[in-house]
């Protein structure tokens, strides 16, 4: 019996790229399902798969392949190590994948609250919250601008973490607080992040549907 492996997105879904763009550097065959998507950057009507795997949240991604359902970008990231070893996206070493591990949750955990709290003031952003959460960014770019002085990629290898803050970076530009020339290191990275195969057959799509939307799509992303 053939087993199909499914992954539930959408257009605008930035976990769901992260879960995307894993799959596709280790080189997963499945079939990329979109769940309805709203105008007000909602998923409606809620996918019946995704709200019988994670029906708490009732948020994509959900993956489902052979025996297992899953929900949760980073849940998704160690299954896909687990099952499909190769191409490792986790560094070598306890310590290396700690770090990496650590990186990944800090994009997720620390760096894109202050891009959520963007959203919604694209014509405020001189308003105090909309100042402080950019400063927020800057100082988050900073501090990867650090990591980078001794490598090309956040945890050393290109990883599961180069994935997430890709991702987490491009929601931030989109809302105001992007990089700029006082991080040169990091724009290079993103640069050389971009141009991989599986985040372009991702990336591009979702650039395409916004701008479809007639919404901004990032300097850096306008083919």
């Amino acid at each position: 019996m053939t087993t199909t492996t499914r992954l539930y997105s959408g257009p605008l879904s930035m976990f769901g790229a992260k879960a995307e763009i894993a799959a596709r550097e280790k080189g997963v065959r499945f079939e990329l399902v979109m769940v309805p998507f709203t105008t007000d950057d909602a998923y409606e009507p809620k996918h019946p798969e995704v709200l019988r795997v994670n029906p708490v949240k009732q948020q994509v991604p959900v993956l489902v392949d052979e025996e297992v359902a899953l929900f949760d970008s980073t849940q998704i990231f160690e299954y896909l190590e687990d099952r499909y070893p190769q191409p490792a996206l986790w560094p070598e070493g306890i310590a290396g994948r700690a770090r990496a591990r650590q990186l990944e949750q800090k994009s997720d955990e620390v760096f894109f609250p202050n891009v959520v709290k963007l959203f919604g003031l694209q014509d405020a952003m001189q308003s105090a919250p909309a100042v402080a959460a950019c400063a927020a960014c800057a100082r988050f770019y900073e501090e990867l601008e650090g990591l980078l002085a001794t490598r090309e990629h956040l945890a050393g290898p290109y990883s599961f973490a180069d994935i997430a803050f890709y991702m987490a970076h491009v929601f931030a530009d989109r809302k105001g607080a992007g990089m700029t020339q006082a991080t040169p290191r990091l724009v290079a990275w993103r640069d050389r992040v971009g141009t991989r195969p599986a985040v372009r057959a991702v990336v591009d799509p979702m650039m395409r549907f916004l701008a479809s939307q007639g919404r901004g799509v990032p300097a850096f992303l306008q083919r």
